[in-house]
């Protein structure tokens, strides 16, 4: 059967509260600044270090760490990062590796408010259901990790979960073309990117906020997912 999205009461009240996860490059300080932009819009954010203080200056190193570690050990450190906050109701967003680290956690997460991806995707399970999930994805045009033909399938995968899905090309941009201490970076897509991101985010619907008990109610108890 269909999952049904639980709503439960934002405890940042009016805006968003945001897992922003950081690519195979580490928590480098564009991953702040990214952050920062978010909290000036008046979100909440959380960025949580999967490499735990390493950060690396190429591909190449970042992805031999990556897998060093392995991807069942990294989406553990995720979960237990989010874990504290998903009775919230997060937003789930990354870069790139971290992309694909929000994905797979917003699909197992009935709570979640919202999906935004920056670079990247991941596999999504024959089984997985996210109705009504808002999902937005940002990426190049070309882009050598994300091919034409995956992102096509991964479309309609997305799709089937019930997901509301939109995606946003930038032709002839770099895969991480956000970072500005990238080769990658491209200020005109990076700052479009920013714009309809953050015009994503101010429309995702805040839950309702709880109704107080009679004081002669019986006190209920919330348990989270």
């Amino acid at each position: 059967m269909p999952r049904s999205r639980a709503v439960t009461p934002a405890w940042h009240h009016g805006l968003m509260n945001i897992m922003l996860f950081h690519s195979t490059y580490g928590l480098r300080p564009a991953v702040r600044q990214a952050a920062d932009r978010l909290r000036d819009a008046g979100h909440q954010v959380w960025t949580p270090d999967l490499f735990e203080g390493r950060t690396f200056d190429t591909v190449e190193e970042g992805m031999a760490h990556q897998d060093g570690i392995g991807r069942e050990e990294l989406l553990k450190r995720a979960v237990l990062a989010a874990a504290p906050y998903s009775g919230r109701g997060l937003v789930y967003a990354g870069f790139s590796l971290g992309a694909s680290v929000a994905q797979t956690l917003a699909l197992g997460d009935d709570r979640a408010r919202g999906l935004l991806l920056l670079h990247g995707t991941s596999d999504i399970a024959p089984n997985a259901r996210a109705d009504g999930l808002p999902v937005q994805l940002h990426v190049a045009e070309p882009d050598p990790f994300e091919t034409d033909d995956w992102l096509s399938a991964w479309y309609l995968q997305m799709g089937r979960t019930g997901a509301d899905v939109e995606v946003h090309r930038y032709a002839g941009a770099g895969h991480l073309y956000t970072d500005p201490g990238l080769p990658d970076y491209d200020e005109e897509a990076a700052e479009a990117t920013w714009r309809v991101a953050l015009g994503f985010l101010a429309s995702l619907e805040e839950p309702p906020e709880p109704s107080e008990p009679a004081e002669d109610s019986p006190e209920r108890d919330h348990t989270g997912s």
